[in-house]
């Protein structure tokens, strides 16, 4: 492994453990077992270590949504997979839970943009996935970007928000139930 690869995944671990705003150089440094101006050599601040720390965890995203994905199975089918895979990437990922639990407890400006961008990349990403299914005449036309914006926001909301506010959590079943007579139903054609 180099160098640079050593200083990302030590970067990744103080992240994880620590959180934006208590993660030091100095720690990175000890935990890659570097010099601590061999970091500056990779990486100009903190901020753009973070950075693309955050590139890669996205792009893992991507990548275990991508993996749920059937060929050849309904854009529904393909979109509930993806959207609940995110939704558990989301709360299983050590450091895209550090965020979540910082960005509640500290309001870190830094990682408040972060956790935005990242939002952004989930939208973009369902944007994409929609254009094709239109493009495959699986899917009306419609306003891709704010389709994107509701699917994800009503998964959200009901896999990670419901249980908040509510006795009970709900189960995906009921989830793919009502979001086939209501979202989808209006996107099919």
């Amino acid at each position: 492994m180099d160098r640079r690869q050593e200083i990302l995944e030590a970067a990744a671990k103080s992240f994880s453990l620590f959180g934006y705003k208590a993660t030091t150089m100095d720690q990175v440094a000890k935990i890659a077992n570097v010099g601590k101006g061999t970091i500056y050599t990779f990486f100009a601040n903190k901020e753009e270590l973070f950075n693309a720390i955050v590139v890669k965890m996205i792009n893992e995203m991507r990548a275990e949504a991508d993996s749920v994905a059937v060929e050849g199975a309904p854009f529904e089918q393909n979109a509930h997979a993806r959207l609940m895979r995110m939704l558990k990437f989301r709360e299983t990922h050590l450091l895209y839970a550090k965020l979540i639990d910082e960005e509640k407890e500290l309001r870190t400006p830094a990682v408040s943009e972060v956790l935005q961008s990242i939002e952004k990349e989930i939208v973009s990403y369902v944007k994409e996935k929609i254009e094709k299914a239109i493009a495959k005449g699986e899917l009306k036309q419609c306003d891709t970007e704010l389709v994107a914006y509701l699917l994800f926001k009503a998964y959200l909301a009901l896999v990670a928000d419901w249980g908040k506010t509510h006795a009970h959590e709900i189960t995906e079943e009921r989830i793919v139930a009502l979001l086939s007579g209501t979202i989808f139903k209006s996107l099919l054609l």
